[in-house]
């Protein structure tokens, strides 16, 4: 069976996707290359934010579901989702950029070797970034090329993510035994695994905590976490897998940007398994990725009435020049 490959994708939720798109867009300079909806619920957009060309391993997607509450941090949560930067020297850009913004952050620390600069966004949504430094192991993405963010300082892809879990001996175990992952660190109560070829791109921490109380999901924390296969064939294997050690699985899911497979690692953690192709140009061209509403096939006879379900939201960037902002 083939090896997971690293990080596809982080799913989170927002309390307006007008603000996330602003937030991601024109404070952290990724590209915007999928409007489109929640497949399970038309009502609610998802947003796909990412690297320059929609590459699988760089991007953060975002639900608004209607009417949803603020979510509470706490023990059994995907907690916190990393971007990775090329350098350290990136790292003190953005020190300055979020003081600058008023965005709150936590000033740049160091954590399994690596420099980070922890920050939140206007839902207390926990990110950071980590720079590329002395990184070997999966290769990042390319920064948005025309977004505002200096290229050698911009945001390339996904780094580690963090689970806070008080059931450790049992999610250290489904990493280990069920997906290959390997432990190469520890400090303190955080818990260094990787995958496939390692490095930022392709790792997870785990947090042992015990004390904080049950997290509650809503807006500002992450619904799950995707991790890269190859094609349909290795979901298939991996749906076989899952089924040899009884983990619940939803089986093949056709998302038509790519095919999904979820399943429960431990309670309150939902991981899903994500094929690298097709991708995200299928129905747009690069120029204009993400400014129309993008729906797959399967729910074109419903365009009428998802757009007038979700509210219009001006996405078109491709007649705006940005100036790199350099400080």
């Amino acid at each position: 069976m083939n090896e997971l490959k690293g990080l596809h994708h982080v799913t989170a939720i927002t309390s307006s996707a007008e603000k996330i798109y602003n937030f991601f867009t024109y404070t952290l300079g990724l590209r915007l290359v999928k409007k489109t909806v929640n497949q399970d619920d038309i009502k609610t957009y998802h947003l796909f934010f990412s690297d320059d060309v929609g590459s699988a391993g760089t991007d953060m997607t975002f639900f608004d579901f209607p009417g949803i509450s603020k979510g509470v941090h706490g023990t059994n949560e995907i907690s916190k989702t990393s971007f990775r930067v090329p350098n350290d020297d990136a790292l003190e850009y953005w020190e300055k950029r979020f003081t600058r913004l008023e965005v709150k952050h936590t000033g740049i620390k160091e954590q399994f070797g690596k420099k980070v600069l922890g920050f939140v966004d206007f839902d207390d949504q926990q990110y950071q970034l980590i720079s590329d430094e002395f990184n070997e192991g999966v290769e990042s993405g390319t920064p948005w090329q025309n977004g505002p963010i200096p290229l050698e300082y911009a945001i390339t892809g996904l780094g580690p993510i963090f689970v806070r879990t008080s059931y450790f001996d049992y999610l250290k175990e489904v990493l280990e035994q069920v997906f290959f992952m390997r432990e190469i660190a520890q400090e303190d109560s955080f818990h260094l695994f990787e995958m496939g070829e390692g490095g930022n791109g392709a790792q997870v921490i785990l947090e042992y905590n015990t004390v904080l109380p049950q997290a509650r999901q809503g807006f500002g924390t992450v619904h799950h976490t995707a991790f890269r296969v190859d094609d349909r064939s290795d979901l298939e294997a991996w749906q076989q897998r899952l089924q040899g050690f009884k983990l619940p699985n939803s089986g093949y899911v056709e998302r038509y940007f790519f095919g999904s497979l979820y399943t429960n690692a431990a309670p309150s953690i939902l991981f899903e398994l994500a094929t690298d192709g097709p991708g995200f140009m299928g129905d747009e061209p690069y120029e204009t990725l993400g400014e129309k509403l993008s729906l797959p096939p399967f729910f074109e006879e419903k365009r009428d009435q998802i757009e007038k379900l979700v509210r219009p939201i001006d996405t078109v960037r491709s007649t705006k020049h940005f100036e790199k902002e350099y400080e």
